[in-house]
């Protein structure tokens, strides 16, 4: 009985891995078809919206304990948040208003530690915010009360001239998603901490 030895000839080998290729080649096609889509909403939609400024790590605190000069001072919300003060330690500052801040502390200070608490808390500084994209000068800039977006493009040296100036993707740092904006001509403001991308036009 003759036994057929089949031998690995190298244009077999090429035809073998053309085949290993082919699903991989498939998948990254379909990569490519998909294409990364954010919700579109009229500036006027998102300008409309209660808009409170919101803390967040970064910004500094001054914080007044009427009568209580010793724990009067400047204080900065840590990287996870929280404000750290005397006699009540570790109080979230995350995601709060200066308000409720300001309520929240009270109410912990008054638990055992100072009667009747009475408070003042102001922003020395807010955080910064990004700009990104096709402007002149993209990077981190300092945040200033009531900016508004055209205010910031403005900040970062205008817009670049392949800019898509009808559209922008803005991501709250109180959020998780993006936003991409239809611009109508309505004043955006802008929050600390926002990251802005003015697209590329492509054509």
């Amino acid at each position: 009985m003759n036994h057929a030895v089949e031998h690995d000839t190298p244009h077999r080998g090429a035809m073998l891995g053309v085949r290993k290729l082919i699903p991989v080649m498939a998948l990254a096609a379909l990569a490519g078809c998909t294409s990364y889509s954010v919700p579109v909403m009229e500036a006027s939609e998102i300008s409309s919206e209660p808009a409170p400024l919101l803390l967040g790590a970064g910004d500094k605190l001054r914080i007044r304990v009427f009568g209580e000069e010793r724990l009067t001072g400047e204080y900065s919300v840590s990287a996870d948040g929280n404000v750290v003060f005397p006699l009540i330690g570790s109080v979230q500052a995350q995601d709060r208003t200066v308000d409720q801040l300001q309520v929240a502390m009270r109410d912990a200070l008054a638990s055992g530690y100072i009667e009747d608490p009475r408070l003042a808390i102001e922003v020395i500084d807010f955080r910064p915010f990004y700009i990104l994209g096709e402007v002149n000068r993209p990077g981190e800039y300092p945040y200033v009360a009531g900016l508004t977006l055209q205010q910031a493009i403005a900040t970062a040296g205008g817009y670049t001239y392949r800019a898509k100036r009808d559209r922008v993707r803005i991501t709250r740092s109180a959020e998780d998603a993006e936003r991409e904006l239809r611009l109508d001509g309505t004043s955006v403001a802008v929050q600390p901490g926002d990251t802005i991308m003015i697209p590329e036009r492509f054509f």
